[in-house]
């Protein structure tokens, strides 16, 4: 039974490692075995270093939310606080957990009649109830903040890095010699922080803010993941730190943007978002199609030839040119309303209902229910609110 066992798993592990999947014709893992220079040749034992990393970014991560964006924030004038708690009513709670977190007019007068509440004062409870399981502002801000700086650091890393390399300039360069190309002690450290980033936001994507795009930004950090890992493996590295320069660009942009719109700096919020949507659309529908898919499909078929993995790889790119459409079509209507409104509107993937409730929210926590100034909802209308848009 345990021999059994044995050679089934040595089978599963062969198929797993098979160099004519992994590698191109008349290449072994034993060819990739030399010194090559610096680090030698990319291994897959390598990769298991990124999940230690990726604990050691999350705890980073808690700490900086902690002793640093969150001084921040209240230095901006976020408030440390909640949303406003609804009124505890049994009824009420029975029909939003167990029935529809949104009534409609029929529930509404048939709970206005159980009650004796007037049917404005129980859609005010609803939209109170819903509003209380949404993170507060500076939650938002924290978590946005952290993001802003890894992203930040990691694309000025990715571009010195970049600057001296001959790939980033003569793109071809990334076929020459492939397989053959040896390992840098900065290219190492730059696949393995971005792949334990990523990592790290897999797996706090389950406790941190929940919206709708849950299943397309989980979609997006497994073909990200898996995109560093088989380039990786089968050192397409070169080509791969193009890939992730190119999406880190965009991406501190938007959490700029996000920040200024948590702290109601609307004109730099504003701005940022025009500027990020015109980078992301460059980048994404510009660049990566016609300069880096060009190069792994065409340049990369003429100078090397296809094979198992490489087909793979490209499959995973073409994902994540479909996700760069789908948001591309998100980000433009967005920036295309604040260039005609003057602000840019709340974001159709935002978990929060509008940014004039959140504002109704805090003034109610103050006053009864359905008294809450128009003066202030309209300051607020039309603003980003707790929008959240597209990441890489």
């Amino acid at each position: 039974m345990a021999t059994a066992a044995a050679g089934a798993l040595g089978l599963l592990w062969s198929w797993l490692w098979s160099e004519r999947f992994w590698l191109p014709q008349n290449v072994s893992w034993a060819d990739l075995e030399g010194p090559g220079d610096g680090y030698g040749y990319p291994r897959a034992r390598h990769i298991l270093s990124a999940f230690p990393v990726a604990a050691g970014i999350f705890s980073v991560r808690l700490l900086f939310e902690r002793f640093i964006a969150k001084p921040c924030a209240l230095r901006v004038g976020i408030q440390d606080s909640g949303p406003y708690q609804a009124q505890p009513n049994a009824i009420l709670e029975k029909v939003f957990v167990s029935i529809t977190k949104y009534p409609d007019e029929k529930r509404l007068e048939g709970l206005s009649k159980q009650l004796d509440w007037d049917v404005r004062k129980i859609q005010c409870w609803f939209r109170h109830r819903r509003n209380q399981d949404k993170p507060p502002t500076l939650t938002k801000f924290c978590e946005s903040m952290w993001r802003f700086t890894f992203y930040l650091c990691i694309f000025c890393y990715g571009i010195r890095f970049l600057w001296s390399s001959p790939w980033f300039w003569d793109i071809r360069q990334c076929w020459h010699s492939y397989p053959y190309q040896p390992l840098t002690s900065g290219l190492y450290y730059y696949y393995i922080m971005e792949l334990a980033f990523y990592w790290s936001l897999m797996f706090s994507q389950f406790i941190d803010i929940k919206r709708k795009d849950f299943l397309i930004m989980f979609m997006h950090h497994l073909a990200t993941i898996g995109l560093i890992t088989f380039s990786y493996i089968n050192n397409m590295v070169r080509v791969g730190t193009l890939v992730m320069c190119l999406h880190d660009v965009s991406d501190f942009l938007l959490e700029a943007a996000k920040l200024a719109n948590y702290a109601k700096y609307q004109r730099l919020c504003d701005t940022l978002f025009v500027i990020f949507s015109a980078v992301f659309v460059v980048t994404r529908l510009g660049i990566y199609p016609f300069w880096i898919l060009n190069t792994t499909f065409f340049e990369s078929w003429e100078m090397i030839g296809p094979y198992p993995s490489w087909w793979l790889f490209n499959g995973l790119l073409l994902i994540l040119q479909v996700l760069h459409v789908i948001w591309s079509y998100l980000i433009v209507r967005i920036a295309f309303k604040a260039l005609i409104r003057g602000k840019v509107s709340k974001d159709d993937r935002s978990d929060v209902e509008s940014s004039s409730e959140e504002e109704e929210a805090t003034t109610n926590s103050k006053s009864p229910c359905g008294s809450s100034s128009s003066n202030g909802a309209n300051r607020v209308n039309g603003h980003m609110g707790s929008s959240y848009w597209a990441e890489e």
